[in-house]
């Protein structure tokens, strides 16, 4: 700010503030003073007319100690001066002259200009800096000067003295508050929450702010006047800090020696100080100002601190009405307003006057009746529609029941508008009614349509949102679902993590009467959106902790996702019903083998199996790809993936349910054309960048092939067969060859591949099977005789190094025996699944989505599938069970 070289006066006569120094904040009487009346008209007229912050700046002077010169030197008293100490000079300040004046003043800025109840007006003004008096210009209508100003050295923060003596001023002033928290002689206690402000003010200062500490501290001791005027007049930073060291030295030594603080700024002043002339005690003039020093901004006091009331009131007014706007039910109501009447009572000293407070903010913040208007229009289930199919691919099952609770909700909706309308024709036929006569007959005809009212209220229908539960693994999309879920309704989302929530108190909150208590995460949750109808995203509730001694997490789930109970969920922190029947739940899992039974049995379960390699085709080119592309600065034509690019990404980088890895991988190569063409770019040779991404730059790119996709042999052989088989990770699938070869032998059989428990005894299963059925089919000439009783056999599954389990390769098993026996051999074209048992029966099996997705993908032809599957073949694509997919042969 510049600050002009000639300045409005204002002597300081006041008793309340005879001393202004920079960063404090005072309050000057103008009712009585003519001069300030005028400062304050000139200010506003030249601050309007040429919009400048300086117009508001004016020199505030105190008046001339006789203990000190004009320039703030000590004098010995003169035998024949007839002023004592505690006279001041001429109080009028009409006719104040230059030689009563202090040669050094604070420029102050005009802060705003405050009435009080008697309709007396006061200057809110802030000390800036300091500067010396010079050459009177005007004494009339108002006095003003040239002025000095001084500017504090920048470099001062490098000087060892300076910094020593910071350190020790801190230190005392440290100790000072201390020995106030100690002293119990005072005639006012201090207030434990400005002791702890004073502390927390003082310890965060740097040395760069020595000069604001020092003007801080000798403003709120008991410093007397002509201390203030030295500290004032000090313009040397080393000599004024060691004067403000003595200043507070001399004060400790006082209490510490007498036990009392005589006269301590904002709280050593007695009961019955004496008022000022606009009835404010010089206790409550420094309290405002230590509670603003430095600050730019006038504080805020509660009740009962004898200041500023009116504020602390005004506050407590808003609170009411934050309260009654938030239209809060009956019983909560109750509590507001019972909770308020003793915040109004109440010491704010008192502990328990911040925690009635923020409880009843708490109240004021919940959306009690505040909801988000549904888009329930003409077109509202298509722009739903629209909206999934643009955010995800495929997921129909959930898109199918997403989009049935919002046709219900519509038709909810329409219900309701036609009993509104009917509810308001007839309640203005009743008031209409009701001012014509008051017969009988009339009277009974009002009745019936009282009755007839409450008939249509009754028939509104109630919104009672789904509990959706969302499994699958991860990656799938099922946080972003939900997200899509809240933008085609219009409503506003909220994702609270239940992932390692240990604590019954973090779902329900904590008792009020506890320290540092808070409500829950559904409390804080409805707080953040600020309305009663959000989409609650309750991610992981697989992974919520089980019973400890902090309680059981998922026991506190089950009034919140019950339907029937959630109407009047209650918070321990609230302890008032709460209707969470409006907020949609959607929750989310990775597995369903963590989630109690009786939790479970609350939602409804919706599963998402992992996408296939032909979704993963189309989730990477109509999302990931592009995102990609932009994400790494590059244009849509900078960058092209062929589709064999993207299955070659899919099969041999990534083997997973979801599309996690693979956006990473496609990011890979985005980042690596990236540096190709800004490399092109800045050698000027655009024209030789490709932006066609081809298989053999993948393995540049993204290195040597992290997975090897199984393809069907060209030749077949007795005893190998072509299986199937879904990954555990969900989402892919791929043949698996079983070979079977026997030597001379006494019926040995052995099985290598690393082979679970389960595909052992489907081996054992089969080889049975066959064994008793051998003469049927023409294996042996003897039906009593054993075809094992020469022979040893090897059943081996590839891939040694990777487990293989489960209950699909029993129909393999059945076949390779067969075709090894028998010496013919299997079409190499020719896959097939499922389990076999002892009677011949072949078994459904899971996983024929992924396994005949694979089974295409690795050039079979012909599969044998359980007749039992059949079901499962209408949620396969087109590209699968089309004219040009795969042929399918159900068995029995």
């Amino acid at each position: 700010m510049d600050i002009p070289t000639s300045l409005p006066i204002l002597p300081l006569v006041d008793d309340a503030t005879p001393v202004l120094l920079p960063g404090m904040i005072a309050r000057l009487p103008i009712q009585h003073r003519s001069d300030a009346q005028l400062i304050l008209a000139h200010s506003l007229t030249k601050g309007i007319r040429e919009a400048r912050s300086s117009a508001s700046l004016l020199g505030c002077v105190p008046m001339r100690s006789p203990q000190l010169s004009q320039n703030g030197q000590r004098v010995l008293k003169s035998k024949g001066d007839p002023r004592s100490r505690n006279e001041r000079p001429s109080l009028d300040p009409t006719t104040i002259t230059r030689d009563e004046l202090f040669n050094y003043g604070c420029v102050a800025k005009i802060l705003g200009v405050q009435g009080r109840g008697t309709g007396e007006l006061s200057f809110l003004i802030e000390g800036i800096s300091r500067f010396k008096l010079g050459k009177i210009r005007n004494d009339k209508p108002y006095m003003e000067a040239e002025v000095r100003h001084h500017i504090e050295d920048v470099h001062f923060t490098q000087d060892p003295a300076i910094q020593e003596l910071f350190a020790r001023l801190k230190q005392q002033s440290q100790e000072f508050l201390a020995f106030l928290k100690v002293s119990s002689l005072l005639p006012r206690k201090p207030s434990p929450l400005l002791l702890r402000r004073l502390e927390i003010y003082i310890e965060k200062k740097t040395v760069e702010e020595a000069s604001l500490l020092g003007d801080f501290m000798t403003n709120i001791v008991d410093a007397s006047v002509e201390d203030k005027l030295e500290v004032l007049a000090t313009w040397d930073l080393q000599e004024r800090l060691e004067k403000i060291i003595e200043i507070l030295s001399k004060q400790m030594e006082t209490i510490n020696g007498n036990m009392k603080v005589t006269s301590i700024s904002i709280m050593s002043l007695p009961d019955r100080a004496e008022k000022n002339k606009n009835g404010n005690s010089q206790r409550d003039i420094t309290r405002r100002n230590l509670l603003s020093f430095g600050t730019g901004q006038l504080p805020t006091f509660p009740p009962g601190s004898g200041q500023d009331n009116e504020e602390e009131a005004d506050e407590l007014m808003e609170l009411r009405k934050r309260l009654e706007d938030a239209k809060m039910s009956a019983e909560a109501q109750k509590v507001a307003d019972k909770e308020l009447k003793r915040l109004t009572k109440m010491n704010p000293a008192q502990l328990e006057y911040q925690v009635c407070r923020n409880y009843l903010e708490t109240l004021a913040e919940i959306p009690w009746s505040r909801m988000s208007e549904d888009r329930l229009g003409l077109e509202t289930l298509s722009r739903a529609r629209k909206q999934l199919d643009d955010d995800h691919y495929g997921l129909e099952k959930v898109k199918k029941r997403l989009l049935e609770y919002l046709a219900v909700l519509k038709l909810k909706h329409s219900i309701n508008s036609e009993l509104d309308m009917k509810i308001e024709k007839l309640s203005n036929k009743d008031a209409s009614s009701s001012k014509d006569s008051t017969d009988d007959h009339e009277v009974k005809d009002s009745d019936t349509s009282e009755v007839k009212l409450q008939l249509l209220k009754s028939k509104r229908m109630v919104d009672k949102s789904p509990i959706l539960l969302l499994v699958g693994p991860p990656g799938t999309g099922k946080t972003s679902l939900a997200k899509s879920v809240a933008t085609a309704l219009g409503r506003k989302f909220h994702r609270i993590s239940l992932g390692g929530v240990r604590d019954e108190a973090e779902i329900r909150g904590h008792r009020k009467t506890y320290v540092a208590a808070m409500p829950g995460l559904i409390v804080n949750g409805l707080k953040k959106v600020g309305v009663a109808n959000p989409v609650f995203l309750l991610d992981e509730i697989d992974k919520v902790g089980t019973s400890s001694f902090h309680g059981d997490p998922s026991a506190a789930m089950l009034e919140v996702l019950d339907p029937e109970q959630n109407c009047t969920f209650t918070d321990h922190y609230v302890n008032i019903p709460i209707d969470l029947s409006t907020v949609l739940f959607i929750a989310t899992a990775n597995s369903l083998d963590t989630i109690p039974p009786p939790l479970l049995d609350r939602m409804e379960t919706i599963s998402l199996s992992g996408y296939t390699t032909l979704e993963k085709r189309h989730i990477a080119t109509r999302h990931l790809i592009p995102k990609q592309i932009l994400t790494n600065g590059l244009g849509s034509n900078d960058v092209r993936f062929k589709d064999e690019v993207i299955d070659q990404i899919i099969n041999s980088y990534t083997r997973e349910a979801g599309v996690r890895n693979l956006e990473r991988e496609i990011g890979s190569v985005c980042r690596a054309k990236a540096v190709e063409y800004s490399e092109a770019k800045d050698a000027s040779a655009i024209e030789q960048y490709n932006a066609q991404v081809s298989l053999e730059d993948l393995e540049r790119i993204l290195g040597v092939e992290k997975f090897e996709e199984e393809l069907a042999e060209k030749t077949a052989r007795p005893g190998l067969v072509t299986g199937l088989v879904a990954y555990s990770t969900g989402g892919n699938g791929g043949i698996l060859f079983i070979e079977i070869v026997d030597m001379p032998g006494r019926g040995r059989v052995q099985l290598t591949g690393k082979l679970g428990d389960v595909l052992k005894e489907s081996v054992e299963v089969a080889l049975s099977w066959v064994k008793a059925h051998s003469y049927d089919l023409g294996l042996t000439e003897d039906p009593t005789a054993d075809i094992m009783v020469k022979r040893n056999i090897h059943v081996h599954c590839p891939a040694g190094a990777i487990p293989k389990d489960g209950p699909s390769a029993g129909l393999a098993h059945t076949i390779a025996l067969i075709s090894l026996f028998s010496g013919n051999a299997v079409p190499s074209t020719l896959a097939m699944t499922g389990e076999i048992s002892l009677r011949g029966k072949v078994l459904a099996v899971g996983g024929i989505k992924e396994k005949l997705i694979g089974a295409l993908r690795a050039r079979v032809r012909t599969v044998i599938i359980p007749a039992a599957n059949e079901r499962d073949l209408k949620d396969l694509p087109s590209e699968v069970i089309g004219k040009d997919g795969l042929k399918i042969i159900p068995v029995k």
